[in-house]
């Protein structure tokens, strides 16, 4: 995402972490990952990514605003603003990122500019976790 008023936002991953190949950026370990928006270092603190989808939420603190990315379907994630709804965000894996805003929600430049760089680095959606007990169950059923 790119335009005038829209801030950089860099993910970085520390060199040397060890690299998951499940997760895009590699790591949810925040000790090894840096995260700048327009050049001003974040606090970025992702889950551990367990059986439970909010385990997945990513949780950035910039410039007094408080980011939480968290999966609410199988496809998407709703990002919030100081722990308001203000928009859903999709992905394939591609690293193209769809965002849908909430009606009524003023959008600034670092919300999208947020939502699209965590959607794009960590993902979107999940399966609840009684979907992937069946999937589970049914791997290990001869």
């Amino acid at each position: 995402m790119s335009g005038e008023r829209i801030p950089r936002v860099v993910l970085t991953r520390a060199p040397g972490a060890e690299i998951d190949d499940h997760i895009v950026t590699g790591t949810r370990d925040p000790r090894r990952l840096t995260l700048t928006v327009d050049g001003r270092e974040t606090t970025i603190a992702p889950g551990k990514g367990k059986l439970r989808r909010r385990s997945y939420q990513v949780d950035v603190r910039c410039a007094g605003t408080s980011y939480r990315l968290v999966p609410d379907s199988i496809p998407s994630s709703r990002l919030t603003r100081d722990g308001k709804h203000i928009g859903d965000f999709s992905s394939d894996g591609d690293r193209r990122v769809i965002a849908a805003w909430r009606d009524g929600v003023v959008v600034e430049p670092a919300d999208a500019a947020v939502g699209c760089a965590l959607a794009a680095a960590f993902g979107t959606g999940g399966q609840p976790m009684w979907m992937m007990a069946v999937d589970a169950i049914s791997t290990a059923l001869p």
